[in-house]
């Protein structure tokens, strides 16, 4: 895909529960930002989901999909929700359908302390936080979804499936991640495979093959870690860390303890990337217990558009696309330094926090 900045199609995914309340935030600082800018963007939205499944019998019917993967770049709220489920008991989740007919083998979640948003972690050095899980997202143990098997009511099993070429498009993509991350925060940014090469075979065949990999980027610093280890260490140093490589479950459990340390799923935003597709959604669910309260913390959401912008801008649409990215980033950061509080804390509900940082874009 080539953009030329003039005409950039996003097709908007709202989802279920509080994925239809954030998705509605950004569209509203989108479109701002679109104006400002002077961005040639259209956004088609989508039907898919838990309830589109209640509703028509299928979460993502072929003809959404195929207009989907027909845009420049999906924005997706959240799908899910509670005793809305497959006949086998599974959770309906079009976004992992999405990731595996697109190829999005690379799950970027970025994990950054937001100045003035409370901590998990009383050490000072917990400011500094800003590293990125990158989640395989496409192979793994999530390889063995709709796969697995129940054998004579008296086990089950599931298959962990690692490949090389996968492996290698991951380790790529976390090296020239780290070099661009190095340009712009002016220090080096360290490569840390995290796996269980000790135990699995799987492992320590994505060790290897990380290894050659890593032997393409000598001036990248690398390192490896298991994940047991590393459940530890983010709590007791995730300052010490930048960029994170990982095998999908462990990505899908290791991250969502990152965004414990910066306040929450509400302040996680992620990326699916592939080669010539991506999608960018907030890693917190449909929040059943707050839906349609007026309750949900946009942020996450506000924090992807601009993960998706900047994406855009790389693919060709061009700088203002890369200038809009960079200023929705400074709105929120000035937004919570000046004393916004979501409602996890006690504080402002979706739209009083969406019009705080609309009110800070353009400063």
């Amino acid at each position: 895909m080539s953009l030329r900045g003039n005409g950039v199609h996003v097709a908007a995914m709202p989802g279920d529960g509080i994925g239809v309340e954030v998705m509605e935030a950004a569209l509203a600082v989108l479109d701002k930002l679109a104006r400002r800018h002077g961005l040639g963007l259209t956004i088609e939205t989508l039907r898919a989901g838990a309830f589109a499944y209640r509703d028509t019998g299928s979460a993502m019917t072929e003809e959404v999909f195929r207009r989907a993967e027909a845009a420049d770049a999906i924005l997706l709220g959240a799908m899910g929700w509670p005793g809305i489920r497959y006949p086998d008991g599974t959770e309906i989740a079009p976004q992992l359908e999405l990731r595996q007919r697109l190829g999005l083998y690379a799950g970027v979640r970025p994990i950054r302390a937001i100045p003035g948003v409370p901590l998990a972690l009383a050490d000072p050095r917990a400011r500094d936080i800003d590293l990125v899980i990158i989640r395989e997202s496409t192979e793994g143990l999530f390889w063995a979804r709709g796969r697995g098997e129940v054998i004579g009511d008296s086990e089950a099993r599931d298959t962990m499936v690692i490949t090389r070429v996968t492996t290698e498009r991951l380790s790529r993509f976390a090296f020239r991640l780290a070099e661009r991350r190095a340009g712009r925060l002016g220090r080096p940014q360290k490569v840390t495979l995290v796996d269980k090469a000790n135990v699995f075979t799987s492992m320590a065949f994505m060790r290897k093959v990380f290894r050659e990999v890593a032997a393409g980027f000598p001036h990248v610093p690398t390192g490896e870690h298991y994940v047991d280890a590393m459940a530890l260490d983010l709590l007791r140093r995730p300052w010490d860390f930048d960029v994170l490589p990982m095998e999908n479950m462990f990505g899908d459990i290791l991250s969502d303890l990152g965004a414990g340390l910066i306040g929450g799923m509400g302040y996680a935003p992620s990326a699916d990337i592939g080669d010539a597709h991506a999608v960018f959604q907030p890693s917190h669910g449909t929040g059943p217990d707050i839906a349609g309260k007026g309750l949900a913390n946009p942020t996450a959401m506000l924090l992807s558009a601009a993960m998706m912008l900047d994406w855009l801008a790389e693919r060709g649409a061009g700088q203002a696309w890369m200038d809009a990215g960079a200023e929705l980033r400074g709105a929120v950061d000035r937004a919570f330094a000046g004393g916004l509080r979501t409602a996890e804390f006690g504080g402002a509900g979706t739209a009083e926090v969406t019009a705080c940082i609309i009110d800070r874009t353009g400063k």
